[in-house]
């Protein structure tokens, strides 16, 4: 096990010690292939600007603001995805009414919602949690739909048969049974919500790590784009990483029973 784990570390700090490698080269010639190089800040620029800007304090808060909003919006995503997911999952009432909605509102990409959002809510901050909300919704629902749904029906037959009533069954059978289908939704939901959060602070937002990239661009500093981009995929990995975390102890009977 511990060997298995060094060597798929060593594998991945491999893997990205190459494509730093090919990211310098390509950047020191200024290739100009079908992709172009030749504007692309080298490493040691981005590393020189995420130095400096380490030592700024409205970095930090530009960070810090992205977190709140993503803590808010996915908190209120997950409760109503796995809650409503549940119900419609057990339901057939339930899931007719519910699913078109979803089908219509689900292709709709987070960018599209920006001008309607921001006539519907107050504030742009308002906004912005409603899209990133709007982000981690589905993935969740749907997810948690389709492991209710996929519940082993021996299972409740079973239990029906010891005469456990329908609430002790849905707690016992069914919600077990579909939470690794809902850890899976949670994951995904965590990283589509950074995916709706940064489009909502580049078209609307004052402060954000969305915000700074877009505001880098606007303002030609090319290595501060490519730091808002590292620190969004550390955050959006990180999170990621946190949610499995949460939902481990959750799903050990899972890794027992394997």
């Amino acid at each position: 096990m511990v060997r298995a784990a060094v060597l798929h570390g060593a594998i991945a700090g491999l893997s990205l010690a190459i494509g730093l490698v090919f990211w310098y080269w390509a950047t020191r010639i200024g290739a100009h292939w079908f992709i172009r190089f030749d504007n692309v800040p080298t490493p040691y620029q981005v590393g020189s600007a995420l130095w400096h800007h380490l030592g700024e304090t409205r970095f930090y808060l530009h960070i810090a603001v992205s977190l709140r909003r993503i803590l808010i919006a996915y908190a209120i995503a997950s409760t109503l995805g796995i809650g409503l997911g549940l119900v419609a999952g057990r339901s057939r009432l339930v899931r007719s009414a519910v699913m078109p909605y979803i089908e219509i509102i689900r292709p709709i990409p987070a960018v599209a919602w920006i001008p309607l959002a921001i006539l519907m809510w107050p504030t742009e901050e308002s906004s912005i949690v409603y899209i990133t909300f709007l982000g981690a919704l589905f993935p969740i629902l749907l997810n948690t739909i389709h492991g209710v749904e996929q519940t082993p029906e021996i299972l409740v037959r079973a239990a029906q048969t010891l005469g456990a009533s329908r609430a002790r069954i849905f707690w016992h059978v069914v919600l077990p049974a579909s939470l690794p289908s809902i850890a899976t939704g949670l994951a995904i939901g965590m990283g589509v919500s950074w995916f709706s959060l940064l489009a909502g602070e580049i078209i609307s937002g004052q402060y954000g790590i969305g915000y700074f990239t877009w505001n880098a661009y606007s303002l030609i500093i090319y290595p501060d784009i490519v730091v808002g981009m590292i620190v969004i995929g550390l955050l959006g990995t990180l999170s990621t990483f946190a949610v499995r975390l949460v939902m481990r102890p959750l799903l050990a009977w899972q890794r027992k029973a394997r």
